[in-house]
């Protein structure tokens, strides 16, 4: 990978010096980080960008180069940039694995390391964490709207650049999708890659039959023609069929497929099948593309469409929302004492849980289904048998729960900066992924005013806050 320790702020430079000329490197500090909204409108998000993280860290060096645009700003001194050239990661990363069900105002990554050290890999953590959770959240959410029809994922002319089309297809087959057509991304992590031939090759030649035959002749086993070039019904299918009939089945072979990716989707994707079940074509599947989302999808299955596999691109490699995820500072270390630290606001919203802790899951021991998520001080135990739930919003709105299995989300990703967590492989995060969704109830999942997943604080850390925010308007004259 890459070697993006420049990748970062200015003001995490000029930030890293004040606090190096202010000897501060043996300060201790805990930074959170977390989203406050859920995007899409959903009832749920999907974690994503573990491996990318790990890898940068891993590659974490300010090379001579580096050093040498650094001094040419004329901003930073020279026992500041000896000390950049030297630098090395050496604290503690907690993180949510890939695939896991996340929600808003949970911590998905901690961060225990001096103030320099975790202030120079805030930038491209929220980066490589904004990206994709973005890409495997929207990913998911058709996933499940398809229920069960597979979607191949194919959009990568239309991400931010080639770095982000590469990301979007990796987080689209953890979220579910069963190929890429991103050759690249298939390269490099293994992914089935998929897809046939585009517009311009129809239009290309003498007639839409030529290019059909063509096409035959080099992929007789992968034939799947786009049809809706000139006329669906009229000539698309029509074609397909006469290829199939003229060359194909003569020399063995069968028509794999067509696809359709214009006009009225519902209307032709079942006059099509009719036409193929008519010439004895019933095995040749119908893909769809065009703008899908997850509404669409949706809109589509209750219409009686029929089609066999999704096309997506736009809405998964580059929709039209924002994650948000922030990067706080939560906790300073002094004479081995952990002092939490808290940032306050107007909006209730965006004051931040202080202190050090810990993100755990509560599952019904008989329905295997999550009940809520509880963020706790690091050092709580939290019981087996009985536990309270308290909105932080409203801390009379509580839920008794009992029954569960209690299991902290985070794990140890880097110890003393060495890594220490064994990411698993794509195949394997897609498989966890599956598994989790199947653990949010069904109303969490509905694309239309989703149900509110409970995401709350233990008593412990509830009265930390209201007391550190007491105590603040105290100091500030505001009571």
């Amino acid at each position: 990978m890459e070697n993006k320790t420049m990748m970062t702020d200015l003001y995490e430079l000029t930030m890293a010096q004040a606090y190096f000329d202010d000897n501060a490197l043996d300060s201790v500090a805990y930074f959170d980080g977390f989203f406050r909204n859920i995007p899409f409108g959903s009832g749920y998000a999907i974690m994503g960008g573990v491996d990318n993280i790990i890898q940068y860290i891993q590659n974490l060096k300010f090379t001579d180069e580096d050093i040498e645009y650094l001094r040419s700003t004329k901003r930073f001194n020279e026992k500041f940039l000896e000390y950049l050239r030297n630098f090395k990661f050496r604290g503690d990363i907690w993180i949510v694995p890939d695939g896991t069900v996340i929600f808003d105002n949970e911590i998905l990554i901690s961060v225990k390391a001096n103030l320099i050290e975790a202030q120079l890999i805030e930038t491209t953590i929220l980066s490589y964490l904004n990206s994709c959770i973005k890409f495997t959240t929207a990913a998911k959410r058709m996933v499940e709207s398809a229920n069960g029809i597979p979607i191949l994922e194919f959009g990568a002319r239309r991400a931010d650049g080639p770095e982000a089309a590469v990301l979007a297809s990796k987080c689209a087959y953890i979220a579910g999708c069963v190929g890429t057509s991103n050759v690249m991304a298939a390269k490099e992590y293994g992914i089935p890659v998929m897809g046939t031939m585009a517009h311009s090759m129809v239009s290309a030649e003498e007639s839409e039959y030529e290019a059909f035959l063509k096409f035959a002749k080099s992929f007789p086993n992968d034939s799947v023609f786009l049809i809706d070039t000139y006329d669906t019904i009229k000539s698309g299918v029509v074609n397909a069929i006469k290829v199939a009939n003229d060359y194909l089945i003569p020399n063995g072979y069968r028509l794999k497929g067509v696809r359709i990716d214009s006009g009225d989707l519902s209307y032709l994707s079942k006059k099509v099948r009719e036409i193929l079940d008519e010439a004895g074509m019933q095995d040749c599947k119908i893909t769809i593309s065009n703008g899908i989302d997850p509404h669409t999808i949706n809109a589509l299955r209750i219409q009686g469409s029929k089609f066999d596999l999704i096309g997506a691109g736009d809405n998964i490699a580059a929709p039209k929302e924002r994650v948000g995820v922030v990067y706080k500072l939560v906790a300073v270390e002094k004479e081995g004492h952990i002092i939490p630290r808290i940032k306050i606001s107007n909006d209730a919203i965006k004051i931040i849980n202080p202190g050090y802790k810990k993100l755990y899951r509560f599952f019904d021991k008989k329905t295997g289904f999550a009940l809520g998520d509880v963020m706790a001080l690091h050092d709580e135990i939290i019981p087996e048998d009985t536990f309270t739930l308290i909105d932080p919003l409203n801390e009379f709105n509580t839920t008794v729960i009992k029954d569960y299995i209690v299991k902290e989300l985070q794990v140890e990703l880097f110890k003393d900066g060495k890594l220490v967590y064994e990411d698993p492989d794509i195949f394997t995060k897609q498989i966890y992924c599956n598994v989790q969704i199947g653990t949010i109830y069904p109303e969490i999942k509905r694309l239309v005013k989703p149900h509110k997943y409970y995401v709350d604080l233990s008593r412990n850390l509830l009265d930390l806050k209201k007391k550190m925010i007491l105590e603040h308007k105290k100091s500030a004259g505001v009571e």
